[in-house]
């Protein structure tokens, strides 16, 4: 054997991977930088406070008691991981298609066709809510009372998708103000509520304080079953956190707006959804709230305040109207995207001269209106059912978020892509975890029977649709990479 020794080439370790380019994405042309700072921090603030904590709240509570607090706290923390995962994927690459621009990148185009038709069912779903919903609001004035139902869903519709297709500004303004509200709305609660408790002032004939919920029954006065029961519920309630991803493509310099804007979503969590459920909690038996009214009307009204009512009915308004005006923007940039693969309808991908992709706009909006048809002609159950296919397609877009990041977890390890210093903490278990709660949320609708057990038989139905409907537009997308 010769004594000479090896060549290098075979004795050095084999060099690593150069990081690519970051993907292209055609879907992300077009488009303004008109949202401000202000916009996206009150549209992450939108996006964490809605109907699902000034209405359900009420529901959940009777239904729970005061261990809601638990529950909004936990989904509060996957929420906040799921919009950590999308900021790490935005600060690596901004993207008006945000997570579908993502799974085409790390999935391909199935991965995008899939992530951005389970996003459509979430926000054409909850557009049928949120039309309608304003509608039976604006019946509580007087003024209101003798116009048709569905006369009111119309001009509700027709106010914001107006707003939404003028020009981004106009609908980052609509949210700034909604979101004002909102805001305004809590902290003018909490702090009555605060001065409630810790003055033992009387609420229609109760002293607030700890033995409110010591003497009936404990955090857990139902046992823990309902706990896990209404956890689809709070799951709803934190749908379209992941707007700020969305508008992170519209917005000159995301790098520096959307760290704080993700940032401050955990510690708003925590303040108005927790914090005001404990308040709830103390100033009440959990006995006294209902889902026919927001909880903070209920406590108003036991306090006799007067107007209380009307103001609180107009603040659940603005958080429907707001819901409407997210899905509506939201859903319209994510069609864009995959029109301009080939796996939307073709209009979707046009832009007016605002720059807004005004096709994905109206075709949303359009099934709005369907929707207010559908819940004329089939009230009650169908309407729920409607609710419910919502929260499938909220849970199917944060599971594609968080496999995108897994995906980019990934090959940043394998050297291909490089990770932002803006990252998802403990990375890849984050991800497998919050992965395995979105499929016990899964299994927990399924478990709580009914109507939830309905939709969850109904996930292969779904699955059927999405393979054939990729069989219909597969040549177009061929055709169009």
């Amino acid at each position: 054997m010769s004594d000479r020794p090896l060549p290098a080439a075979t004795t050095s370790a084999p060099a690593p991977a150069p990081v690519r380019r970051p993907h292209v994405d055609a879907g992300d042309t077009g488009y303004s930088k008109d949202l401000k700072s202000r916009h996206i921090n009150m549209i992450a603030i939108g996006g964490a406070i809605g109907t699902g904590l000034f209405l359900g709240a009420g529901g959940r509570l009777a239904g729970a008691g005061p261990s809601l607090a638990i529950a909004y706290a936990v989904c509060g923390v996957f929420a906040f991981f799921v919009v950590r995962a999308l900021g790490e994927l935005v600060l690596y690459r901004p993207s008006s298609g945000a997570f579908v621009s993502y799974a085409r990148e790390f999935m391909g185009e199935k991965g995008a066709y899939t992530a951005g038709w389970l996003y459509f069912l979430n926000w054409s779903t909850t557009a049928v809510a949120d039309i309608t919903a304003a509608a039976t609001y604006a019946h509580f004035w007087a003024m209101f009372s003798d116009i048709d139902q569905w006369i009111l869903a119309l001009v509700a519709l027709a106010v914001v998708l107006a707003a939404n297709l003028i020009s981004v500004r106009y609908f980052g303004e609509m949210e700034f103000w909604f979101a004002i509200v909102k805001v305004a709305a809590l902290v003018l609660f909490m702090l009555v509520g605060i001065f409630l408790v810790t003055t033992s002032h009387d609420v229609g004939g109760h002293t607030p304080g700890l033995h409110t919920v010591t003497d009936n029954g404990g955090i857990f006065p139902l046992g823990m079953l309902p706990l896990l029961l209404v956890v689809q519920g709070v799951v709803f309630a934190y749908a379209s956190v992941e707007l700020c991803g969305v508008a992170a493509g519209e917005t000159e310099s995301p790098e520096r707006i959307i760290p704080k804007a993700i940032n401050s979503i955990m510690w708003r969590v925590g303040l108005f959804y927790v914090g005001s459920v404990v308040l709830l909690a103390l100033l009440l038996p959990y006995t006294a709230y209902s889902a026919d009214q927001s909880p903070f009307v209920t406590v108003f009204d036991e306090l006799g305040v007067p107007g209380a009512a009307g103001v609180m009915n107009f603040v659940v308004l603005t958080a429907a109207l707001s819901s409407l005006n997210s899905g509506l923007y939201s859903t319209g940039r994510i069609l864009r995207s995959m029109a301009m693969a080939g796996s939307a309808p073709e209009f979707t991908a046009r832009m007016n001269k605002g720059q807004v992709p005004y096709g994905g706009i109206l075709l949303t909006a359009g099934f709005g209106v369907l929707g207010v048809v559908l819940n004329y002609v089939m009230p009650g159950e169908a309407f729920e059912l409607v609710l419910n296919f919502a929260s499938i397609g909220i849970l199917g877009t944060w599971g594609m978020i968080m496999v995108c990041s897994l995906l980019f977890w990934r090959r940043a390890r394998e050297g291909r892509v490089a990770r932002p210093d803006y990252r998802l903490p403990w990375a890849p278990y984050t991800q497998l975890v919050t992965l395995a709660f979105l499929a016990s949320v899964l299994f927990l609708m399924w478990w709580g029977g009914g109507v939830g057990r309905t939709t969850v038989a109904c996930v292969p139905l779904i699955a059927g649709l999405l393979v054939g409907g990729w069989f219909l537009v597969r040549k177009r997308v061929n055709a169009t990479n």
